[in-house]
């Protein structure tokens, strides 16, 4: 019965203003209707019958109306009975006190009319009265004159009650609502498919994640033996590999509410809107406590403070951060709220964010290796229909560098491929070709390029297939094209091994195979071109960081002028003196010269072979690992890498 009553309750129309102001002018229209009605002007009819009607003596008075050209006429008693007449008598829908005129017509000329009424009435013996009249809309011009006013207080009340949210803008939205928390809340009423299922690989952040949601759903647990619920956890990583899609877990995984907002969102035009939001959100979370909040790319306010002073503009975002750091811990200590936060620019945040008692944990989220990627594929290929025989160890090793975002893209894109060639399932080639497309952009097959251009790209690609084959610490080669694709005219695609930790000689290797493309082409054509700059701007960082950063110099010796704390990219001058820099600029210029004469020592041992490779490959325009093969034979360093 409670619940049958509720609902006759909920069913019932919500009353509202609106309906008062409806009913008022729907009286006020009601009422001009009813007021013109009751003042029937009379049976049309026109000047000749109405000089008639006077010569017959029907009629005992005349209003002329001036400004309006009309003339009402009032009949007397005796012609009210004639048959001629009896159409004429006025109706009402309301009784009237005064009597209302039989005829009305419209007449042209005021004086011609008075002159003509005058003149036959000067003949009768009963004389009519005539008057003489001005009529005016007393309701209209009432309401013209408040309707400016009704208008202006109208709108006034409309913007009012934007302003103040009531009119669907929401909080957070409107002028006088510009200080709450834009944070979106989930909580059990809303539906967050995402779960600790949904994330691949990531096994130790997740590890650390998922005991974050336990302190909450079990405090009791962790307290009994004297421990503190941690206050923060500070996600860090590149970019696409997964930070944003633990937070989601947390929140489909969690019973507990979960705010999830933005760095920016705190960011406003105006002075003091972020401290206020800051405040707002922490309210809130620690009126639903025990609770999560997650802000995203909190880099955007925790930038370290007085680091860029010249720019004047960073106050109010100073005292967003500061409201931030009070808020996470302060004297208002927060009970069962912990933060989460993600960002990909961990070097930039402030000290005071990073310490503990604030950010408590810092879960680095890395590129995922091998196995990583090989359960990120299982997950984005659950979707999809693949071929039976399809290799996900063999694409787990094709994507070295790949993050979860860019493996997710590249089974989107096999799809729409396989789609595109009308097959029923997506199959190995499909994929190879999506991570062509995805690395090195989408072919221009009907790019013109004159024959000799096309010969000088074969060689320059060929000498980085023959050089990287020759040399035991190079990547080993997977395809080669000459086929155009994105800004390249051709391409080489190798298998990079995952290293952690990387020797000098295995990076002379890499810059000597990078060299190959320019060293070929002053082999055979002993001339070089342009086709060298990304070849050239790799070989270059390389040598820098080996001379600048990892201490890999013996004229430098063990030094390194890398600065982790991102301070040095503030600073006017060097960290090093000016002959320093002479020494750096002459040992990376050595380095990059001695495995470019290398490169050219072996092309030229290796000349006839690499002639006939640059041919095969001038004929099918993309080569792979067999045609190496056939041409020097099995690698003398294949049994090394399958064992690395």
């Amino acid at each position: 019965m409670a619940n049958d009553k509720k609902n006759i309750n909920e069913n019932k129309p919500k009353f509202s203003p609106y309906w008062i102001y409806g009913i008022l002018i729907a009286l006020f229209l009601g009422f001009q209707i009813f007021s013109s009605s009751t003042t029937q002007d009379g049976t049309d009819t026109t000047p000749s019958q109405f000089f008639k009607y006077l010569e017959d003596g029907d009629i005992a008075k005349v209003d002329i109306i001036k400004n309006t050209r009309v003339a009402k006429v009032y009949l007397t008693t005796e012609a009210e009975a004639k048959e001629v007449h009896k159409k004429s008598k006025p109706t009402s829908f309301l009784p009237s006190a005064t009597k209302m005129p039989n005829y009305k017509f419209e007449f042209g000329d005021l004086q011609n009319f008075e002159n003509q009424l005058n003149e036959v009435a000067k003949e009768l013996p009963n004389k009519p009265v005539i008057k003489f009249d001005t009529e005016t809309d007393n309701w209209g011009n009432l309401l013209m004159s408040i309707l400016p006013f009704i208008l202006l207080i109208g709108v006034w009340i409309f913007i009012m009650r934007r302003m103040s949210g009531g009119a669907g803008g929401g909080a957070g939205g409107q002028i006088f609502n510009i200080g709450k928390s834009k944070a979106k809340l989930f909580d059990q009423n809303t539906e967050v498919k995402t779960t600790f299922k949904d994330v691949a690989g990531l096994e130790g952040a997740k590890e650390e994640v998922q005991e974050i949601v336990d302190f909450l759903k079990f405090p009791e647990k962790y307290t009994s033996l004297g421990g503190k619920i941690p206050k923060g956890a500070l996600l860090v990583g590149p970019p696409g590999t997964g930070k944003t899609l633990l937070a989601r877990a947390v929140a489909g995984e969690a019973k507990v509410p979960f705010f999830s907002l933005s760095g920016s969102d705190f960011v406003e035009m105006f002075v003091g809107v972020g401290a206020s939001r800051v405040r707002d959100l922490f309210k809130q979370a620690k009126e639903k406590s025990p609770s999560i909040i997650f802000i995203d790319e909190i880099d955007a306010i925790g930038r370290a403070r007085g680091k860029n002073a010249m720019s004047g503009s960073n106050d109010e975002r100073e005292n967003t951060l500061n409201q931030l750091l009070t808020e996470m811990d302060g004297f208002g200590t927060n009970t069962n709220v912990i933060v989460l936060a993600a960002t990909n620019r961990a070097d930039i945040l402030d000290t005071a964010l990073m310490r503990a008692g604030r950010f408590d944990r810092q879960i680095y989220v890395d590129l995922p290796d091998v196995r990583e990627r090989k359960e990120i594929f299982e997950v984005h290929l659950r979707p999809l229909k693949k071929a039976e025989n399809l290799d996900l160890d063999f694409l787990s090793k094709q994507t070295p560098g790949f993050s979860g975002a860019d493996i997710a893209n590249v089974c989107n894109e096999a799809a729409l491929i396989a789609a595109r060639n009308g097959k029923k399932s997506v199959d190995k080639q499909d994929f190879l070709d999506a991570v062509d497309r995805i690395i090195g952009g989408l072919e221009k097959k009907n790019k013109i390029i004159t024959p000799s251009e096309k010969r000088a790209v074969a060689f320059h690609e060929a000498g980085h297939a023959v050089v990287s084959w020759m040399l035991e610490h190079a990547a080993p080669l997977v395809k080669v094209t000459i086929v155009p694709r994105g800004r390249s005219l051709g391409a080489a695609w190798y298998l990079p091994e995952e290293r952690l930790i990387v020797h000098p000689e295995q990076m002379l290797d890499e810059m000597c195979a990078a060299l190959g493309g320019r060293a070929a082409e002053k082999v055979i054509f002993n001339k070089i071109s342009t086709g060298a700059l990304s070849d050239l701007e790799k070989v270059t960082k390389q040598a820098r960081a080996m001379v600048t950063v990892y201490g890999l110099s013996d004229k430098i010796g063990n030094l390194t002028y890398y600065d982790s704390s991102g301070q040095n990219e503030y600073g006017f001058s060097k960290p090093y003196s000016e002959q320093t820099a002479e020494l750096i600029d002459s040992e990376i210029s050595d380095i990059i010269e001695k495995q470019y004469l290398r490169a050219i020592k072996l092309l030229e041992d290796n000349r006839d072979k690499l002639t006939e490779l640059a041919e095969v490959l001038l004929e099918k325009e993309v080569i792979f690992k067999d045609n190496l093969e056939k041409i020097f034979g099995k690698r003398a360093f294949e049994k090394e890498d399958i064992e690395n």
